[in-house]
């Protein structure tokens, strides 16, 4: 098990607030050094395949309702304060690629995802790290996603797709996880569009107690 899955794991197992937090801040400190190393090769090609300018990276923070409002879509904290995503074209034609992870069992998975008109145009998971659950690589599984969109007006009480997506039998946390990002991806590029002025300003999160079970 890695560093990432280790913090996440252990934090959603420890019941005592002091020690969690202090695995956060653990966490939190080894997620820097994550971002500050070179994209892997899948991400890379990813990232190439979608985007054929040169797209710059920019980032995402996650701080006040941003914060909450992710913390409401995973049911945890996501694992880093800020998220990288790349964008190229104008207007309509604007695409922007989110590398994102998340905890299925044991271990992060690693999901590419190109986002147009506040839609997915592209779901990809680029690495899967555990045992059982590799059915979610499947492009019968990860074309559900295409197209989809978060419901509007988005209720942050409950951030839900457009379209179910379908379940896989004994890949059901890998499932989850999977969805969880695909709302997460919807939910930063509504923040990112709004800040480009093409699209509504989302309502606060309510505020609300959660507690790191397992997801």
């Amino acid at each position: 098990m890695n560093n990432l899955a280790l913090f996440l794991v252990s934090a959603k197992q420890i019941s005592s607030k002091p020690i969690r937090a202090l695995l956060l801040v653990g966490l939190i400190s080894f997620s820097a050094q994550i971002h500050a190393a070179a994209l892997s090769e899948e991400s890379a090609a990813f990232l190439a395949s979608h985007l054929q300018e040169n797209p710059n990276k920019q980032y995402q923070w996650l701080t006040g309702e941003v914060k909450k409002q992710v913390t409401l879509v995973l049911d945890h904290p996501y694992y880093t304060l800020r998220v990288p995503y790349w964008q190229s074209g104008r207007d309509d034609n604007r695409k922007t690629v989110w590398i994102l992870e998340e905890i299925g069992k044991h271990k992060p998975i690693t999901v590419g995802i190109v986002i147009q008109n506040q839609q997915i145009k592209s779901l990809r998971i680029l690495k899967f790290r555990e045992s059982r659950g590799w059915e979610v690589e499947l492009p019968t599984f990860t074309q559900q996603f295409d197209g989809i969109a978060l419901k509007s007006p988005v209720d942050l009480n409950n951030i839900d797709l457009t379209t179910h997506i379908d379940g896989i039998s004994g890949a059901t946390l890998s499932v989850r996880a999977v969805t969880k990002l695909s709302k997460l991806a919807l939910l930063l590029q509504q923040h990112i569009d709004t800040k480009q002025g093409s699209a509504k300003q989302l309502t606060p999160a309510p505020v609300k107690t959660h507690s790191l079970t397992n997801h």
